[in-house]
């Protein structure tokens, strides 16, 4: 489980309009604290493993964010493929204003040695979109749909993420990847392959 503060929360999102000049960095951090006052030292103790945690912290966020709007939704009415399009597409509408400190975000964590942290983070969003589809799994299920879902998400972040594809476009591409999930279950025979 991840900390959680509203002094964390708030110092990730000042930080984020500096990220897409600066990265993820501590320069970004400290110009986010001084822009709402605070001082520009406490990143040192509101992340002590510096931009990498202000990242995890960002993504929690997100997935706090995601979960909350999709409880005005009525996903119960739909089959689990479509809750899981609509949350992530969730996701996406959210992230859209913040596609560049996501790039950033993702080239951070995808550095070999934040790779336990950016694996960390996508195994958290990945239970956090099951759990608002409304999985209440406790058997070995539960890491297979994690694990499924977890890939399917990043390479539909990675689609997303390339210019000029929006939304719209990365949703027909996980449909694309949900479709083909699908299908390879209905080729496996009971047991296994």
């Amino acid at each position: 489980m991840i900390e959680r503060s509203e002094e964390r929360d708030a110092a990730v999102l000042a930080a984020l309009p500096h990220v897409p000049r600066l990265g993820w960095t501590v320069a970004a951090l400290e110009a986010g604290l001084r822009d709402i006052g605070g001082e520009p030292a406490a990143h040192r103790w509101l992340f002590p493993r510096g931009p990498v945690e202000a990242v995890e912290v960002w993504i929690d966020l997100a997935d706090r964010r995601m979960e909350e709007e999709a409880q005005g939704e009525e996903l119960e009415a739909l089959r689990i493929p479509a809750r899981i399009r609509r949350l992530i597409g969730i996701r996406l509408r959210q992230a859209a204003g913040e596609r560049e400190a996501l790039r950033r975000a993702l080239a951070l964590m995808a550095l070999p040695w934040n790779a336990v942290a950016g694996a960390r983070s996508l195994a958290r969003s990945a239970d956090a979109i099951w759990a608002a589809a409304g999985d209440r799994s406790a058997d070995f299920s539960w890491y297979t749909r994690r694990a499924t879902l977890g890939a399917v998400y990043a390479a539909t972040l990675a689609y997303w993420l390339r210019e000029p594809v929006g939304v719209e476009a990365a949703l027909e591409f996980l449909d694309r990847r949900l479709a083909g999930l699908s299908r390879l279950r209905r080729s496996v025979p009971a047991g296994g392959a």
